[in-house]
């Protein structure tokens, strides 16, 4: 029985993607202004883990209803309040947000929940208060994760191709990462240790599919040595575009998902993780690729920095 190739796009699609790549420099750029005014003008949303708060650990006489609890401890006046379950089904994770006042308003809020939860609740395993120091340690921490993973990424990709890989990598991957925060920073969505979970969840998806053009990009410039570098990086995004888009339409069906049926929990993180797949689709064609064409890549290969590949070939069907 034969077997054939699932293929979103013909095998001969010819779009000229470099050939507007003006037009996604402008609109990247906007994307990049506006993101950074936003978070610089109205700054973030911190979650609990950030800004402090409380943490209660709670245990349910049977499986916990975490909608039904999540309801009733949102009418209480005390802002923001998240539940998730806690390793076994009856033990939930109570995170509320930091009261104004001090100790003795935290200990009120503390009280308020418990005569709200009432016989809902069969014992407090643990309350604790995670005070704004601990917050700021986590923000330096969550940046410094950040920028670590970035450099890495751009050491590896510059050591698998060549350095001007590595700068159209890093360029596209800073883009990917600052228009996501400008995006949670524009909606008001709850920044959290899980959101960067997420931006670093975006940026391993979108160096995932940026290095599978890359390898392609540096092969045909082996392989055709005279051919217009335009026409060369737009036969390499068009050799690879079945495989991207199959990739990113998979990823968004599980994403979907997670943010379907999640529950308010991970809700959020699966909506950046869906915008990190689209955007992250967006810069390795329209970034990546580009940044590279001006880094004169074609003068590194062709120098004999990189050897193998045949000679001569102009014939893309090859």
């Amino acid at each position: 029985m034969a077997i054939f190739p699932l293929r979103l796009v013909p095998p001969n699609t010819k779009i000229d993607f470099i050939g507007r790549r003006k037009i996604a420099f402008v609109f990247s750029a906007l994307l990049i202004v506006l993101s950074l005014g936003f978070v610089a003008v109205k700054g973030l949303n911190y979650g609990i883990d950030f800004k402090g708060g409380i943490l209660m650990e709670v245990r349910t006489p049977g499986p916990a209803d975490i909608d039904g609890l999540r309801k009733r401890l949102s009418g209480l006046g005390l802002g923001e309040v998240a539940l998730q379950e806690f390793g076994r089904p009856d033990d939930v994770l109570i995170r509320i947000e930091r009261q104004p006042g001090g100790e003795k308003a935290q200990m009120v809020a503390v009280e308020t929940v418990k005569a709200a939860l009432g016989n809902d609740v069969s014992s407090y395993r643990r309350t604790e208060f995670v005070g704004p120091k601990v917050g700021g340690e986590l923000i330096q921490a969550g940046i410094l994760a950040v920028v670590l993973s970035l450099l890495a990424i751009m050491v590896y990709v510059w050591f698998r191709f060549e350095w001007q890989f590595s700068v159209g990598a890093i360029v596209a991957l800073t883009h990917d990462v600052v228009a996501t925060i400008g995006l949670f920073s524009v909606l008001g969505l709850e920044f959290n240790l899980a959101t960067v979970a997420a931006i670093l969840t975006i940026a391993g998806y979108s160096i995932n599919d940026t290095v599978v053009v890359f390898d392609r990009i540096r092969e045909n410039l082996r392989k055709f040595k005279t051919m217009p570098i335009e026409t060369l990086l737009n036969l390499s995004l068009n050799q690879t575009l079945s495989r991207t888009l199959l990739t990113s339409i998979t990823t968004l069906l599980a994403l979907l998902a997670i943010y379907i049926f999640g529950g308010a929990v991970i809700r959020d993180f699966g909506f950046a993780l869906i915008w990190g797949v689209l955007i992250g689709t967006y810069s390795s064609i329209y970034v990546a690729s580009p940044v590279v064409m001006m880094m004169n890549i074609r003068e590194t290969i062709t120098s004999g920095s990189v050897g193998g590949g045949e000679t001569g070939q102009e014939n893309p069907a090859q």
